[in-house]
């Protein structure tokens, strides 16, 4: 099989299979693949799947910095677009992490295609703030440890039709008096809300 058909095989895996790859696998594909084909890899999987698949026996052991982008969505009522994640059962901002290469903006644009469906242009974004430090440590309900440093945007132009992903089990908008107690980025809403009252 060559490195395209391997690549292409990957791709066509769903985001449960992708996250268990077997360890000796990646190792093959490794001694096979030269960089820009792993860099590759690393964004079909999804970079920060991908490290965690990389560090085999000490998963769950290691304490990771990822950096990302989230994004305050705004409809025309003034209120928060939230989802409802389907990992923790929680309500967060769409977002996610960066991939290899990628600037917050790019990120923030991409992980609001995926999450939501909504089309969103560079020049409409506008940066609330930079959050990072100890509110941002989650751990996943599989084990990981993560410091999620994160660029918040506030969208409020925005194109298409709300559409949920495999991550999301609902999308709704909120008045920000009444926001769902349950949220998985509450820092994140917080540092939204002091721009308002600044």
């Amino acid at each position: 099989m060559s490195n395209n058909e391997i690549l292409n095989k990957i791709r066509n895996l769903s985001n449960k299979d992708k996250r268990v790859i077997k360890y000796e696998e990646l190792l093959s594909m490794f001694n096979k693949f030269n960089e820009e084909e792993i860099i590759e890899l690393s964004k079909i999987i999804g970079y920060p799947v991908f490290i965690r698949l990389c560090m085999n026996e000490i998963n769950h052991k290691f304490l990771l910095i990822q950096d990302g982008a989230s994004a305050i969505i705004i409809n025309d009522k003034g209120q928060i677009l939230l989802q409802r994640r389907v990992d923790n059962d929680k309500w967060g901002l769409p977002g996610g992490c960066q991939e290899i290469g990628e600037t917050f903006e790019e990120t923030v644009i991409r992980e609001v295609k995926e999450e939501t469906n909504l089309d969103v242009k560079k020049e409409d974004l506008k940066l609330i703030t930079i959050v990072s430090g100890n509110a941002r440590r989650r751990q996943y309900p599989n084990g990981d440890v993560v410091y999620n440093n994160s660029a918040l945007y506030l969208i409020d132009k925005y194109k298409g039709d709300l559409k949920c992903d495999e991550e999301s089990k609902v999308l709704e908008f909120f008045d920000i008096d009444n926001l769902p107690l349950n949220q998985h980025d509450e820092d994140l809403v917080q540092a939204y809300l002091k721009t308002l009252t600044n």
